[in-house]
Order: structure tokens, then sequence, then C-alpha cells
């Protein structure tokens, strides 16, 4: 008999659409909750199971605590038992910060800091030499030693290379005693009332003392006395210079018969032996471009800066500034700015008329950055006795002024489409100042480690230990060994094609997890239960075995490990299996299967049909030759791209494959879409560098469909997304009911005043805030729950309130609006795309996002589409069940059959062996990705050598 704690047991769980539902799950093992889309997985996962555990965890805190947590409210749940700590790894919290990099995220680039300011060399960034740093004892024992017999000043500096008169600075040394100054290499007198230039740069120093040393060999009272008087004079002058002195010769200066001794600085801090200049002492905060004291002064730790691109002002060069060519200005306009450009043009000999490209270079850019002399204005344009006299400062110091000044969002828009995103001319995109930079080991600072990729910077750290001295290996031998350790998770769940200076934002969901998962592998916790939703997301087959590995690790370390997942191998590698269904939605909700994944194999659930082949996605007939004509882009070098040229059949259903890393996403998300979408919207993404694109006639609109959520609000819903709730409500406003009381079309919106509840907001229900406790959402006692007033409840099409229709499914509304056609041809394509479960009034934010892409997809699938259109989705298959796959990819071939392209990334083989072209890229990731391998049709691309494609597609 197994122990009752041996199984994680969840009893009578009634969350969503979950029916009452009891699941035993055994602990330590990789269970894989599976089922079609909308069944309750996640509902089971992630809002009963994960969400239990994390109430639990937070009701041990002090209920003063728990107040500024914000309570979590207990999922609908008989009980569970058997649970341990829960850690979720979701897709959706990928970080869109600019200032989050792989590095931070995963700690790796903590440590490294850490190494930098223990180990790192510190050199000067004016000569490139090693720096130095003294004890007090030391610099006197030195000046002692190399000034011996010597007559010198000692000098501590107060200014360097800054503007200013400095009244206020000799004032104050006046007043502390001091006789001497010394101001740009000069000997002054301090007098009161002295100050110097203050639109110049300034050296100043203070005399502290003037010495004469004994030599060496003399010994007695005279040179004790001298030495105490030094030991004093030098504490002072670190002092007031702030641990940096210098030692004026002027024994040396009087030899050469000039004012200038040879100077020499002295300091407690790391310091330049030859400019004196001086570093502060390195602390981690340094190493950091999130911390003011390591970060770029110029790009504030971005790495990358806007600037005013001529490109976007100047589009056409043929056109002349007359009619337009200068985007900022417009046409022309009877205006100053005008009367000054023409005045400029005139004294070249150009008029306003003359296109941009006959204007000559020294012209236009009087136009654009300003003339020297002021411009003379004609008296007959501005109306006075004599010609008027104006500076112009140019359309670039114009546009600089508006993004400065201009802070409503309409101003900073308009400025907006103007700017480029360029390279930081200080720091080179490296994100730290010049100080940080001048730290090295082994000849690399932290930023050239930042920007190696993962397998690179292994290998470098597998040496560096050879290039340390004895001290630096002492202080770095237990750092490297944590970062070796990290960096290895790393390479074992498949990502060593990335650098820790990626940012957070441009990974895909599937990385992101796979980064958190590494970082939790490296946490080594045991006893713990993870949660992970889909990890085999953007994963090749290759880096799926990787994966399974890594989760069968977590596994043996003494964790329960529970994937909600679609993926063939994750299934048949698992311990356990839990399959939702039967259905989705209101006809899903129920365990139809849980067992080991041989047991599964002998029922006949959706899920057991596709893994035993009684069920699976059939081949098509043919391939399609599409329309003939070809959209070509050439010359791609974004990112990892190595000069990629690339054709696309259009009227095809096109797939790009590849290794995670390879390029994919850069070559489609990041070149191709932002140039079509520039080229039909005028959207304002840059693409990534590319030399030019061909074909761009033979199609007239860019849809992209991604997975990002349909609306962030609770208020948001598919009808509203989809637009069908319009027409919802305006069949509502024609009806005779509605006329009589005069309703408008707002009386049906719950979002603005008039007919929705008042007491509730439109909400349809109040949330009860609990002092100590979890808020509580409770069903408004007005409305009850349906948003609307009684009034407009009172208005009725076929018996049902605008409230009743909301609740409907998309089946149900689909035979109730059959006669509708605008309405119906709406939802009747949310029916196709495999959404018949969902409501129409059902809140966005509880919509998975494989259902998300989907309402998106029949949102653009009800506009008529013209047979031109190019289709862009980004792994469309996540979160979907092989069904569900079935379904979608029915819908995308009918679209190809009316003429369009569909331009999927995928790596599902049930989803690339349906398509009519494939270009396969890599052959690696990251450095060794970035080519295009093979095109060509599945059966071409099967015969294959290059790339691992192949291999799985036979």
């Amino acid at each position: 008999m197994r122990r009752e704690d041996d199984k994680i047991n969840v009893y009578g769980a009634r969350v969503h659409n979950l029916k009452n539902i009891d699941v035993e799950i055994p602990r330590q093992s990789l269970t894989v909750i599976t089922g079609l889309s909308g069944s309750g997985k996640s509902s089971l996962a992630f809002d009963t199971i994960y969400a239990e555990g994390q109430r639990r965890y937070i009701e041990t805190f002090s209920a003063y605590a728990r107040n500024f947590l914000g309570g979590l409210e207990r999922p609908d749940v008989d009980k569970i038992t058997g649970l341990s700590p829960v850690i979720s790894i979701e897709q959706k919290t990928t970080n869109k910060n600019p200032r989050s990099t792989v590095g931070t995220t995963t700690e790796i680039y903590d440590y490294l800091r850490l190494l930098f300011a223990r180990a790192g060399k510190a050199y000067s960034y004016a000569t490139g030499e090693e720096m130095v740093k003294y004890t007090e004892e030391k610099v006197l024992d030195m000046i002692i030693h190399d000034y011996a017999g010597r007559k010198i000043f000692i000098l501590a500096p107060l200014v360097r290379s800054r503007k200013g008169h400095y009244r206020e600075l000799f004032e104050a040394m006046r007043r502390k005693g001091y006789l001497n100054i010394r101001v740009d290499g000069e000997m002054k007198e301090i007098v009161r009332g002295m100050k110097v230039d203050r639109y110049k740069n300034h050296d100043i120093e203070v005399v502290i003392d003037k010495l004469s040393l004994p030599a060496i060999s003399s010994e007695g009272g005279g040179a004790q006395m001298s030495e105490e008087r030094l030991k004093k004079s030098v504490a002072i002058a670190m002092k007031q210079g702030d641990g940096l002195i210098m030692i004026l010769d002027v024994t040396d200066a009087a030899s050469k018969g000039s004012g200038q001794g040879e100077v020499k600085y002295f300091s407690k801090r790391l310091m330049c032996p030859t400019t004196g200049i001086s570093y502060s002492d390195p602390a981690p905060n340094n190493f950091s471009f999130n911390s003011p004291q390591g970060a770029c002064p110029h790009c504030k730790g971005l790495g990358v800066i806007n600037q005013i691109d001529l490109k976007k002002v100047i589009p056409d060069r043929k056109v002349n500034i007359h009619d337009g060519g200068i985007v900022p200005l417009g046409k022309y306009k009877n205006q100053m700015i005008f009367w000054q450009i023409d005045a400029i043009l005139k004294k070249y000999d150009y008029s306003l008329k003359t296109p941009i490209q006959d204007i000559s270079d020294e012209a236009l850019s009087e136009v654009l950055y300003g003339a020297i002399e002021n411009v003379r204005i004609d008296k007959e344009l501005v109306h006075t006795s004599s010609d008027y006299f104006v500076a112009f400062d140019g359309i670039i110091k114009y546009l600089r002024n508006v993004m400065d000044n201009d802070d409503s969002a309409a101003g900073q828009k308009w400025a907006d489409q103007f700017l480029a995103e360029c390279e930081c001319p200080e720091c080179h995109g490296q994100r730290l100042n010049r100080e940080a930079l001048s730290y090295k080991i082994w000849d690399k600072n932290i930023a050239e480690l930042a920007s190696m990729d993962i397998a690179e910077l292994r290998e470098w750290l597998d040496h560096v230990e050879e290039h340390l001295d004895h001290q630096q290996q002492q202080i770095a031998t237990e750092i490297l060994k944590e970062i070796r350790t990290r960096l290895d998770f790393l390479l074992e769940v498949g990502l060593d094609y990335l650098a820790l200076n990626r940012q957070s934002a441009s990974l895909s969901g599937g990385e992101s997890q796979r980064i958190r998962l590494a970082t939790q592998i490296g946490s080594q916790l045991v006893n713990v239960l993870y949660i992970l939703d889909e990890p085999s997301i953007g994963l090749h087959q290759r880096d799926n075995e990787r994966l399974i590995r890594s989760l069968k690790e977590l596994r043996d370390l003494g964790n329960t490990v529970i994937v909600v997942e679609h993926d063939e191998d994750m299934m048949l590698n698992a311990d356990y299996i839990v399959d939702i269904g039967p259905r989705a939605g209101r006809k899903g909700g129920e365990v139809v299967f849980q067992g080991t994944p041989q047991e599964m194999l002998q029922t006949d659930t959706v899920t057991a049909q596709y893994l035993n082949g009684t069920k699976k996605i059939e081949l098509p007939q043919q391939r399609r030759k599409g329309s003939g004509k070809r959209l070509r882009l050439l010359g791609c070098t974004g990112n990892n791209l190595k000069h990629v040229d690339v054709e696309f059949p259009l009227g095809c259903l096109i797939l790009v494959t590849g290794v995670s890393g390879s390029g994919k996403s850069t070559l489609i998300n990041e070149t191709l879409q932002p140039i079509l979408s520039h080229h039909f919207y005028r959207s304002l993404k840059r693409p990534m560098p590319y030399d030019r694109i061909e074909g761009l006639e033979h199609i007239d609109k860019v849809v992209n469909v991604d997975q990002s959520p349909i609306g962030r609000t609770p208020r948001s819903n598919p009808a509203t997304y989809t637009g069908v709730f319009s027409d919802i409500r305006s069949l509502f406003v024609n009806l005779p009911e509605a006329k009589i009381r005069g309703y408008k079309p707002g009386r049906f919106s719950f979002n603005v005043k008039g007919g929705r509840c008042e007491a509730c907001g439109g909400n349809g229900y109040k949330t009860i805030e609990m002092n100590f406790l979890p808020d509580i959402q409770v069903p408004c006692e007005e409305c009850h729950g349906k948003r609307y007033n009684r009034e407009t409840l009172e208005v009725r099409y076929k018996g049902k309130s605008i409230a009743d229709v909301l609740d409907m499914t998309i089946n149900q509304a689909v035979e109730f609006f059959e006669n509708v056609p605008d309405i119906l041809r709406k939802i009747k394509t949310i029916q196709d795309v495999g959404l018949g479960y969902i409501k129409l009034g059902q809140s966005s934010t509880t919509l998975s996002g494989g259902e998300s892409q989907r309402v998106k997809l029949a949102t653009e699938l009800s506009k008529r589409d013209t047979g031109k259109t190019l289709y862009i989705l980004d792994e469309p298959t996540t979160g979907l069940h092989f069904e569900d796959i079935r379904i979608l990819m029915d819908v995308l071939q009918k679209l190809v059959d009316r003429g369009n392209t569909v331009i999927i990334i995928e790596h599902n083989l049930d989803v690339i062996k349906l398509a009519d072209w494939i270009i396969d890229m890599g052959p690696e990731g990251g450095r060794k990705g970035g080519q295009v391998l093979s095109v060509g049709t599945p059966e071409q691309i099967a015969k294959s050598k290059k790339g691992y494609t192949p291999q799985f597609l036979k």
C-alpha cells in the first residue's frame, strides 16, 4: 500500500470549466497534463494546483505582511493533499524592460560583476597603462627616495578640466590660510576677489607645502624634522585632493629655466602613473549598466540613443521642398521657416522648386543644420521698411526643440516618426562607462564577455585561470565555479547560441521559459513542485531531447515536475499522463484518462488516437505550385544572418524551419514584416539591415497574427475584439422597443454610462476589500452579474436580452444569428477556427495564448481578403492539441486556396509536412546559424544532407 503523501491528490476542482474533477499525480515524477486547447489543462495546473500552493505560502506570512502583498483567493476546489512548495515557469512573463538581459535574468552577469570588481586589473583609458595604487606610507617612501636633496612643492588637485570662475573656491582656500595656488600650470598668489575665465576649462591645484628634502645620506634631527613635516603635509594634501596628490619638482624647473617642473601624481586610489587619472575602488555596482556608477552617461546604460534619421526627414530626394520634400515641414505655407529656406537656397542659385537631389551638399547642410550668418529676408515678405535679418538654426534643431519642449503624446508621436535608434557613440553599444570598460581579465573587459555567445564564453572560462596571477586565482576560484555551473545549465536546455547581453524583450516565449528553467535547475532545490507551461515551444526536435533530459534531471533531484504539453516525445517520455477532455470549453473539463503513457496508448481518447496512429493529420494530395510570382528579399544581415538572399513563392503555404536561434524570427519578424508594414501602413518599426526587396507590387496587405493577449482588461472580450459587438448593438438599437424608448448604440455598451448597471460600473461584479484577507469578488446585487440596468435588459431580440447574447457560446450564437448575415459572418469564422466553445462575452484575460491567437485569426478571416494578402504566423501551434492543429491548418489551407500567401515559422512536424514550400535555416543557432541551408517541397528537403530538419522529416 503506497502512503497517501506519495501522491498529490486534487479533490473536487471546479475552476473555470472543470467539472468537479478528482486528479491524482504521483510525487517525484514527470507528469504531463494534456488535452485539447481550452479543455481545462491550465485551469487544473495553474489556476488550481499552483494557485493553492501560492496561497498556502502567503498564508504563512503574518497578517501584517499579507496586507502589503495583496491576498490570493482560494481556488474553487474541495481539497488538495500532498502539495509541496510550488514554482511555476510560464511563458507570459517575458520582461519587456530594455534593461533586462539574459545575463541579469540568470544572475550570471551579477557573478561576472563580482569577478571584475575583485579580480579585474584596471588600465588607464587615456594611455592603456596598468593603473597603480599606493598606501600613504608607500607614497612617503617614494617621495623621500625620488626627491632626495631636491626642492619640491606638494600640491593638492582641486579642479580637473572643468569650466567656471571659481571665486568661492579661491576665497575658501585663502581663508584656510593657503598662500599659493597653481592655475593651468602657472603659480599665482591667492588674493581677495581672485577668479578665472568661466568659459574655459581649468586645472587648479593648491600649494600645501614647499619643502627642501635632505639627501638620503644625511642623518640627524633636520632629516627627522623634515620627514615629520612631509608626513603631515602629505596627509593634508591627500585630504584636500581627495586621495590624490601632486609633487612638483622645483629644482628641475629651475635647471630647465622654465616655470614648469616635472609633476608626478601619487594616489591612494587606482591611478594612471602618467596622466594622474584616478578610478574609485571597484565595486560590483561599477560594472552594472543599471546603476549610475557603471552606466554610460551618454545613453544611460541602454547602449542605444535616439537620433534624427535623415532618410525619414527626406524620404524621397526627387521631390522638391515646395511640394513637401522635407516631411516635418510638409508642403509650402506662407511662413517664416519657408522664407528662411528660400533665402538660403537663393544664395546658392536654387529655389524651393529645385528637386532635393539637385541641391548641393553645402546648401542642403545649411538648410538642415543652420546657417552661420543671419539670413536676409526680403522686406516685401515681412512687410517692413527694410530687409529683415534673422538667425536660422536648421530643420534638425527645430525637430529637437519640438521633442524637448512638447510633452503631449501627439507631439511626441509626430517627432518619433523621424527618429532612429542608433548605437551610442560613446560606449559603442557596450552600455558601460569608460572606467568600467577599462578593467580587464585576460585581455577582455566585462562587455566583451557579455557579447560572447554562451558556448564561446564557457570555453573562455575553461582556460581563464591559466592567465591569472596567484592572488587573482585565490579570489576568483569560487566565483568562476558558480558561473560555470550556471552556464552549463543554459547549455543543457539548448541555449548555447544566446549571449548574456541579449535583451530579454527580444527572446521568444520558449527561450525565456527555458532560461528560467535553467535558473531553477541551477538553484538545486529538492521536494519542490515545478509546473511548466509548454517548455517545448520554439524548440527544434533536436533540442527537444535535451529539454526532456533537463526535466528528468530536475525530477531525479527529488522534485515533482508537472508539464502542460502537447508534444508527442514529451508525453511518451513522461512517467504519468493526465488527459483532460473530451472536447473544449463547456464540453471539456473532465478527466478522460490518467495513467502511464503505455496504458494511454491502449485507450481511444482523442489524444491517444493521435499517439497510437489511429488518427493523423493527412498529407495533402499535391503541393501547390503557387501563382508564379515571387517576393525576393536580398542581402539580410540582421543579428546573425549572413547576407541571406531568400525567395518567397506567392500563393503558397510557406514554412520557415531550423533549430532555435538559426535566424528564422530575425528574417521574418524583424526584417520582412517591418518592411511590409512600413510599405503598406507607414509603421514606425525599423527593419533589420537588408539590401533590397523585389515583388512588393504582387501583394496588397500584410497581416501578422501573434500570440499576445487580445486585451489586458476584463472588459475586453471576443465580441468587442472581433467587432461583432458593434453589429449586435446596432441590431438591438433597430428593434421597435428600442426605437420607442429612443435608445442609441451607447445604451447597449457596458463601458459607458446610460445602459450599464451603475452599481458595479458595468463589471457585473463588485470587489470587496477585506483588510487581512484576499479581496472577494461578488456578483453585483443590482444586476446579478448581467452588467446592464433593468431598462436596457427589457429590450429583447427573439426573447433574449443583450446580456443573454453575451452569455452565449459561439456555437449557440451561430444558430441564434443565422438570419443576420453581418453578425453570422464574423462569429462563423470564430467557430471555424475551433473556438465554438468560448462565450461571446468571455473576458479576454481568461483566454489561453492559443485561443487569443485564433480569435485574432478569426478577426482577420472575417475581413474580405483580396487574394493578394500575405499572412505571417509565428509558431501558431503553441498551446494547440493535434486536433486543434488539424482545424487551424484547414483554415489556413482555405486562405491559400483563395490565392493568398501564408508564411509560418514552425517546428511542429505535422505542420511542416503540409507545406508547399520550406525554407530551412541553420546549421546551428547563434554565430553558427544565419544561413539558408535548403529550399523546396518537404520531399526535396527530406533528401537534403544539410542541417537537422531533413533527419526528422524522413
